[in-house]
């Protein structure tokens, strides 16, 4: 049964907090963006991160927790840490030689507002030389205001 709101010609004030409340619940929980544009743009800086030696930076967009994982090839890797180790050791070591990292025909598939997947090609280049290239696959989710990589699937154009 709805609440009497009218009496005498005056609305009471306790119907305001009443339809305030209604229009509060029925508001969407989560701002909606654009995943595309959003997920493009971390790609962007990831790279830029790679391209500048912070490995800090790159890593940023990975879900900092034991579950993250990566796979290229055969290798399955579990956990953020070991994923930041195995890029350390690498490509990220004193006096390594790391190739510059690019992006490009990345795909976006929201599933829901906070999740999505994405595909993409990686290209790693030394001077005009392609060192290595091939695609991947993310499966993202927003956490806060920036999408953060829970599993990287990562191929190789040469397998």
């Amino acid at each position: 049964m709805l609440p009497r709101i009218v009496k005498e010609g005056h609305v009471h004030r306790a119907s305001y907090v009443v339809l305030a409340a209604m229009a509060a619940c029925s508001a969407p929980k989560i701002q909606l963006g654009d995943p595309q544009q959003e997920i493009s743009a971390m790609l962007q800086r990831s790279a830029a991160d790679w391209n500048r030696g912070d490995l800090a930076g790159f890593m940023s967009d990975y879900a900092k927790d034991s579950l993250t994982s990566y796979r290229a090839g055969a290798h399955m890797q579990y956990g953020w840490q070991p994923l930041y180790d195995r890029y350390q050791k690498n490509y990220f070591a004193p006096g390594k030689s790391r190739d510059s990292l690019s992006f490009d025909e990345l795909r976006v598939r929201a599933l829901t507002p906070d999740l999505a997947y994405a595909t993409a090609r990686f290209t790693l280049s030394r001077g005009d030389s392609v060192v290595a290239s091939g695609p991947f696959t993310l499966v993202l989710q927003k956490r806060g205001d920036r999408w953060q990589i829970l599993h990287d699937h990562t191929s190789s154009d040469h397998e």
